[in-house]
This record gives C-alpha cells, structure tokens and sequence, in this order.
C-alpha cells in the first residue's frame, strides 16, 4: 500500500502539495531532523553509475546560443528565474521547473517552449515535405545527432530492423549530458523523454521512443517506434538515484 509522506517543514509559504509517494514543496526550511532521516536508507533510490569524473563540455559560441535560448525560454514560459548561464543555467532552471510544478505541468511547459521554438508553418511544412518513410526516419535520425548534440552530448546513428527491414533510424546517446548533470530520473521523464515523444510526434507526423537507460545513462531515440503507454514504460517505475542533484531543490528523493 503506497503512503504519503508528510515533512515537518516551518514556513511561511503555503503548505506542500502532496502527491502519491511524492511531496513538492516551494521554498521549505526543513528541519535537520528531516534532512537526517532522508539521508538514510528508509527511501527507494538506485546507484548512480561508477565513473571516475563527470563528463568535460567545451561548448562553441552557437551552442552557448542554443543552450541560452533554451534556458531563457523555460524560464519565460515558467515564471522561474536562474542567474546562471550556460548550460549550468539551463540545469538549474530545469530543476526549478521540476520542484515547482506536476508532471502534466512540467511537459506542458516544455512543449509551450517548443512551440515557440519552432513554427507551426515549420513543422507543418517538415510534415508535407517528409512523410513518414524509411528516408524521413534516417533523415530525422542523421539530423538529431547534428543538430542536439549541445543538449544530450555525442550521439550516433544506429541500425535497427524496422518492419522486418535494415534502418538507420536509430540515435544512441552515449552519455546523456541532462541526465549526468541532473542525475535525476524525474527531470529525465517529465522534461525530456514524455515532450520530446510529443514534439517529435507533431513535428514530423511519426512516432519516436525514447528509451533511457539509467544504468549506463545512455539512451536511444527510435524513430517510427510508438512509444509504450506511460503505465506500461519502465523508464516510470525507475527510482531516482542516490545522489539525485534535485535534492538541494526538493529537500527529498524524487520519485517518478
């Protein structure tokens, strides 16, 4: 039987909106009671993966461009404000999203940001232009590992048999660059895999699976694959890991 969690937190803000398993809360002052209790062994976690340092970006002037617009964007469309820049701003700016607002919040907010981002009359023509097909899933997969790079880090395209035929539809993200920066699972589902499968989706008229793998924090975008329902998709039932960097935000382990 799932409990729900309550925090003995003094503040002056309004109470802590509880949720099955899960308590997001708005600039608490928790007691180190709670701290202590939270740093034991009583939640569910999973190990972060061994490696001896964490990956070195050296991003260009575009993608600095890029990594801003995306940040400031999130932050306009969220009302969060980050005074950092670069890509530690967008991690801190995602990481407000993730402690202020729901799942179905956070994925709306993403998509508004999108939406933005890209035209309707740009998506609408991409859709015209390629139709779904062998050659618009290599193309959308060749043209990922070019153009988001900045966000997820180094990618390639992979081969996969697509109704029962050889494709290079494909991306493998060797380590993703959000997910080792956040090392939170939530921030991965709700603002990353859940809007990019429906951004994707509207975008060019063809389904994409992202599949996350939290061992290795590897993941592949699988052009022309549906997506499994959410009830049904592993990456929702994996607990967040030990050292999740949302932490100092919710003042507790996220669980997706």
């Amino acid at each position: 039987m799932d409990a729900t969690l309550m925090l003995p937190c003094k503040s002056l803000f309004r109470p802590p909106r509880i949720f099955n398993r899960r308590v997001i809360m708005q600039n608490p002052r928790c007691s180190p009671f709670v701290l202590s209790v939270l740093s034991g062994n009583n939640l569910e976690t999973s190990s972060v993966p061994s490696h001896e340092s964490k990956t070195v970006y050296n991003d260009n002037w575009l993608e600095t461009i890029a990594i801003n617009y995306l940040s400031d964007a999130l932050q306009a469309a969220s009302g969060v404000k980050s005074n950092k820049s670069g890509y530690d701003g967008l991690v801190e700016t995602t990481k407000m999203v993730y402690a202020k607002f729901t799942p179905i919040q956070q994925r709306q907010l993403l998509l508004e940001t999108l939406d933005k981002a890209v035209p309707k009359d740009f998506r609408d023509l991409n859709r015209t232009m390629f139709p779904p097909s062998k050659f618009s899933r290599e193309y959308m997969a060749a043209f990922t590992t070019l153009a988001f790079a900045w966000m997820v880090g180094p990618m390639e395209v992979k081969e996969s048999e697509f109704e029962g035929k050889p494709e290079k539809n494909v991306v493998h993200i060797k380590k993703c660059r959000l997910l080792e920066a956040t090392n939170c699972v939530g921030i991965c589902t709700s603002l990353c895999k859940m809007p990019s499968q429906i951004f994707i989706k509207e975008f060019t008229g063809m389904p994409m699976n992202m599949v996350p793998n939290f061992d290795d924090m590897s993941c592949e975008y699988i052009y022309g694959e549906e997506p499994q329902p959410e009830a049904l998709d592993p990456a929702f039932t994996q607990p967040c890991y030990k050292l999740c960097n949302s932490f100092s935000f919710l003042f507790f382990y996220c669980h997706v």
